[in-house]
């Protein structure tokens, strides 16, 4: 995920936010990322239209879970740690390299194998230091007769650069990217696995998108990060493409650890559809991981797609108890799979077979 720095309790720092929500800059090291004024218009938008609006987060087919209620279809966190693991087995997924290619082939294929429409987005994308990326996008399409859809996103790439190691004889190494990728990916392909067998209340799309990661943390090159998402929503990846009511992104979800706090731009965007993930989550037992407290304000794919007309939020782990807000592993060659847990990858594939299996 991209270099987005965390501004602790954005409700005891508003001073930092500038009069469109956007985050002023400043030479801190806990200075947050901010997204370019130029979206803000479209972020109070959204924010005017789904505020209170948790009745149509998933559309007439889909019914809120309940304390009582077991969800017919059960997500397997020992299927989603499996997933995970597989994505590390093939290495860094850093583009350009052998093992970005060998698992996009292998996410492809296996979303085929769940009977999606699968789509391959590939375009050439130039990083903010010149390089071009042969980056990948993967769309899958589920139940695409169904009009009412939801899309499910999370990056596959890892950070070309452990930059934030405390060994800076790592600095220059590319991270495994076992939490900061692998996680939500792994997440919704257990969710494709359930899809396979099982018909959801709306049709669903899942987005795995790429060039995430390559983005430039020394400055406010806001830009440079989520070049995936951008082109996506760019370039639709094929004609005819219904556009999803909303999305929901996952990012940073494995980490044992793991604290989801109510992120600045989703609460923005869609508030509506925060609260009623969040009740849900409760509703499930998880509150203990999806905090009922605001969180910071991050650059992240979900505000590209907010951008583009659909309304989007992430769930993403976040600490005040860190020097950049995140996992300590986070851009680090410590972001192996000896930190990942399926506890979090649980309560975040529960809450969503919840939310879109439940009936």
């Amino acid at each position: 995920m991209a270099a987005k720095q965390y501004l602790m309790k954005i409700r005891k720092n508003m001073s930092y936010l500038n009069e469109a929500g956007c985050v002023r800059t400043n030479a801190m090291k806990s200075r947050l990322r901010s997204f370019c004024s130029r979206f803000s218009l479209a972020l109070c938008v959204f924010s005017v239209a789904m505020a209170g609006c948790s009745g149509a987060v998933t559309g007439k087919e889909t019914k809120t879970a309940s304390a009582s209620t077991t969800p017919e279809v059960v997500f397997n966190a020992d299927s989603a740690y499996h997933f995970v693991a597989r994505q590390c087995g093939f290495g860094p997924r850093v583009p350009n390299s052998e093992a970005h290619v060998a698992c996009g082939d292998y996410l492809s294929d296996y979303l085929r194998s769940c009977g999606a429409q699968v789509t391959e987005q590939k375009a050439a994308l130039k990083a903010f230091d010149g390089t071009v990326l042969n980056a990948r996008n993967v769309i899958a399409e589920f139940y695409p007769e169904k009009q009412s859809r939801v899309l499910l996103l999370a990056h596959w790439d890892c950070r070309p650069w452990a930059d934030k190691d405390s060994d800076p004889a790592k600095r220059k190494k590319p991270v495994m990217g076992a939490n900061d990728g692998a996680s939500g990916t792994g997440v919704l392909l257990e969710i494709a696995r359930l899809l396979r067998t099982n018909e959801p209340n709306v049709g669903i799309d899942i987005l795995l998108l790429d060039a995430e990661d390559w983005g430039d943390d020394s400055g406010d090159n806001e830009l440079s990060w989520a070049l995936g998402a951008q082109y996506w929503t760019a370039h639709p990846h094929r004609s005819g493409y219904q556009r999803p009511s909303y999305g929901i992104l996952l990012d940073m979800v494995g980490d044992a650890n793991a604290a989801f706090r109510k992120e600045y731009f989703s609460m923005k965007a869609a508030p509506g559809i925060v609260e009623h993930v969040w009740q849900t989550a409760a509703q499930l037992g998880h509150s203990g991981l999806f905090l009922n407290e605001w969180g910071g304000a991050i650059t992240d794919d979900h505000v590209f797609v907010n951008a583009a007309g659909i309304p989007c939020i992430d769930i993403i782990d976040q600490r005040v108890d860190s020097a950049y807000g995140f996992c300590p592993q986070w851009h680090t060659s410590d972001d192996v799979m000896s930190h990942v847990s399926k506890r979090p990858l649980e309560a975040v594939g529960q809450t969503l077979v919840a939310l879109f299996f439940d009936k």
